[in-house]
């Protein structure tokens, strides 16, 4: 989980995806790779559960997986996950 989110490109995925849904165009207006390695590291997201996907006619909009900070949140050691728990506001 944690090496999914890990990633810089994955990593600005997510931010990106932090503020509503977006098409691939748009990520790759803001994540400046190749379109073959960014619907690679989608795909590294969407199996491990961190964002969604839903077809829009042949477009595909992605979206940030609604719990999402709480998978990464328990996916921290535990001192860590207290901490991340209670910064996005989850109860321990």
């Amino acid at each position: 989980m944690l090496t999914a989110a890990a990633d810089p490109v994955r990593w600005a995925v997510l931010d990106r995806l932090g503020d509503g849904t977006h098409c691939v165009c748009d990520l790759q207006a803001h994540v400046p790779i190749a379109a073959n390695l960014l619907s690679y590291h989608l795909k590294v997201l969407r199996a491990a559960g961190l964002v969604t996907t839903e077809r829009r006619g042949r477009w595909v909009d992605y979206t940030l997986a609604a719990d999402a900070h709480e998978v990464l949140a328990a996916a921290l050691p535990t001192a860590l996950a207290s901490s991340a728990r209670s910064f996005v506001g989850v109860a321990p």
